[in-house]
């Protein structure tokens, strides 16, 4: 799947956060658009991931040459993980079930799915544990866990290490970096941090004045 972001705008009570974003996004591969706190990622993250509506542009998402509408069957195909992750009062097997049982997958094959992506995020073992009592950085893993469980085709990153200690960053990164070598998945990840971008990016964005640009390395 690709995407298309051409002159995306975006007011909030009169100031423009977003003024003239355009971009490809073709194919699979790691994007990583840096700026500063407040420079609007956050919101072109949302509008991409089709929780938020742009004020002027248009978005297009494409099988190749074949544009798709954008109903439920295409936000089935993406997925958006926020710096802060929501969990539901339960365990962690049924946070990261509740995707796939929505989506009415048969229990047997929630069962296997839900173990091999509390496997990728190294939580396999505590999958009986009641979520809330995850450490932050266990919760954001679950966060990717729950992503990974749907097996989307765009994976939108929000800030993903966050309030994260620095072993967690590291796992996270390491789950990014294996994406990338399976090459399943487009990850469209927002940090401020310069060295992990250099660290995750296949191609770097930078956000400023309102708009974005592809910074050549």
């Amino acid at each position: 799947m690709n995407l298309l972001v051409t002159h995306i705008r975006k007011d909030y009570e009169g100031r423009a956060v977003l003024k003239d974003c355009s971009y490809a996004f073709n194919g699979r591969g790691t994007y990583v658009l840096m700026g500063p706190n407040g420079c609007g990622k956050s919101t072109f993250l949302r509008i991409c991931s089709l929780l938020e509506q742009p004020d002027a542009g248009e978005l297009l998402f494409t099988d190749g040459e074949k544009p798709l509408i954008q109903d439920i069957a295409l936000r089935r195909r993406i997925t958006l993980v926020l710096p802060r992750t929501g969990v539901f009062n339960t365990t962690v097997f049924n946070n990261v079930a509740y995707g796939l049982k929505v989506r009415g997958m048969d229990n047997h094959r929630v069962n296997d799915e839900v173990k091999q992506a509390l496997d990728v995020v190294g939580l396999e073992h505590m999958e009986k544990q009641m979520a809330r009592t995850l450490s932050s950085g266990e919760t954001q893993r679950l966060g990717l866990a729950r992503a990974l469980a749907v097996e989307p085709e765009i994976l939108f990153l929000d800030e993903p290490t966050a309030s994260v200690d620095e072993e967690n960053t590291a796992i996270i990164e390491s789950i990014i970096a294996d994406l990338q070598k399976e090459g399943r998945t487009m990850v469209i990840m927002t940090t401020h941090d310069r060295d992990q971008a250099d660290r995750l990016a296949e191609t770097l964005l930078v956000m400023t004045g309102g708009g974005m640009e592809e910074l050549k390395r």
